[in-house]
């Protein structure tokens, strides 16, 4: 059951880093080249999508850690398991802190509303996201050596 358990967690953990490696490095460089508009529109499309999605993803990924690192407490790599789920906690953090707002505004933005920084606002994202990626991906490391 445990090492059912642990490869769920790394599987699902696993698939969520490389999603949101593709946003920051694949899907929104593509968006941003895109002429008009049209990039905008991605990205306010995006971030209903995956507004919608991420955050049973993110807090699902935290609660599977947690329920490994509790139901492997005794066995090798339990205190990787604990350093990845509190690198999750932070993920989370940091995504209700400081990411959810910005794309909490940005997927109601058209042409016709959007504000005057919002190309800031959009870098702003850009940059702590890149950072929760950092975040996800390490934790995502120690739960592969966790495995090993």
């Amino acid at each position: 059951m445990l090492n059912a358990l642990e490869v769920l967690t790394t599987v699902v953990v696993g698939l969520m880093v490389g999603v949101e490696f593709s946003v920051a490095f694949v899907i929104n460089p593509i968006l941003d080249g895109l002429p008009g508009d049209n990039g905008l529109r991605g990205r306010t499309h995006g971030a209903r999508m995956l507004g919608t999605l991420m955050p049973f993803w993110y807090i699902g990924s935290l609660v599977l850690s947690a329920v490994w690192a509790i139901a492997g407490w005794h066995h090798h790599g339990a205190g990787l398991v604990v350093l990845a789920a509190a690198l999750l906690i932070l993920s989370v953090i940091m995504s209700l802190l400081l990411l959810v707002p910005i794309n909490n505004r940005g997927k109601t933005w058209t042409t016709e509303n959007l504000p005057e920084d919002w190309k800031e606002q959009m870098n702003r994202w850009d940059r702590f996201h890149y950072v929760r990626v950092a975040v996800i991906i390490a934790a995502f490391a120690l739960l592969v050596a966790a495995l090993a």
